[in-house]
């Protein structure tokens, strides 16, 4: 895979360490929401720091289709089919390095729920879920079914508007997208997830979202319709294994 070809746009170097799986997204939307900074401070881990554009804290709810799942070295796996995937995303920053802190991520592959929490250590939660495309526009449907979270439900229609751009440094919709950051706590140690791909192929997005609780039953209420929204039709992505990079004290 030649996506390690292109790496000036990151901001730090690529893990030494072998990529350990390639995954595709595809039919994806960002729903960007401007949120409490003190709200957020009472969800999330003392020891990260709450990233803000321009002393504004957002949240992204982020649909979309993943596919094309392969460990390195081996061809893409045949049990793993296209599924779902839908979650609800803020941005922190670890010792000045930014990321992203996931509250949750519902999938519809049992087995992708249950590597991901093992592996990762993320909110992968089971969903029961449905995507359909008419033309450009995605019909999507989302419904929380995991005992171990409340319901989420989110329903509605996307589809891109305008040329393909990518974000330019020190805009908004730079600072949301260009993460290659994951942050989550494990015991009690904060692991660093990496992730790497070309800058996102963006485009300007229109929705009718019809139902969306899914942040809220997070504890995060966001208000419709949702003031910036894109869209990417395609993005490959490389991860790496979290990297245990400091200790979590719990006040």
């Amino acid at each position: 895979m030649n996506l390690l070809n292109e790496v000036n746009h990151r901001s730090f170097t690529v893990p030494k360490e072998p990529w350990v799986m390639a995954q595709t997204w595809s039919q994806l939307l960002f729903a960007h929401y401007p949120v409490s900074k003190s709200l957020l401070r009472s969800l999330i881990p003392n020891c990260f720091e709450i990233d803000t554009f321009e002393d504004n804290a957002w949240i992204s709810v982020v649909p979309f289709r993943m596919s094309g799942l392969r460990i390195h070295g081996i061809r893409e796996l045949p049990f793993t089919p296209e599924f779902a995937e839908l979650n609800v995303r803020t941005y922190v920053t670890f010792r000045g390095r930014p990321g992203v802190y996931f509250f949750s991520l519902d999938a519809n592959s049992k087995l992708a729920v249950i590597l991901a929490n093992s592996m990762y250590n993320l909110p992968y939660m089971h969903a029961e879920m449905k995507i359909t495309q008419q033309n450009k526009t995605v019909h999507y449907y989302s419904e929380r079914t995991d005992s171990r979270a409340k319901t989420g439900i989110f329903f509605g229609t996307y589809r891109p508007v305008g040329d393909v751009f990518r974000a330019n440094t020190g805009t908004l919709e730079h600072w949301l997208t260009e993460r290659y950051l994951l942050y989550v706590i494990k015991k009690n140690g904060v692991y660093e997830g990496n992730i790497h791909h070309k800058p996102w192929p963006l485009q300007h997005a229109e929705a009718t979202i019809k139902v969306n609780t899914v942040a809220e039953s997070m504890g995060i209420p966001i208000e419709e319709p949702a003031p910036l929204l894109h869209y990417c039709e395609k993005l490959d992505v490389l991860a790496w294994l979290p990297k245990k990079v400091g200790i979590y004290e719990s006040s």
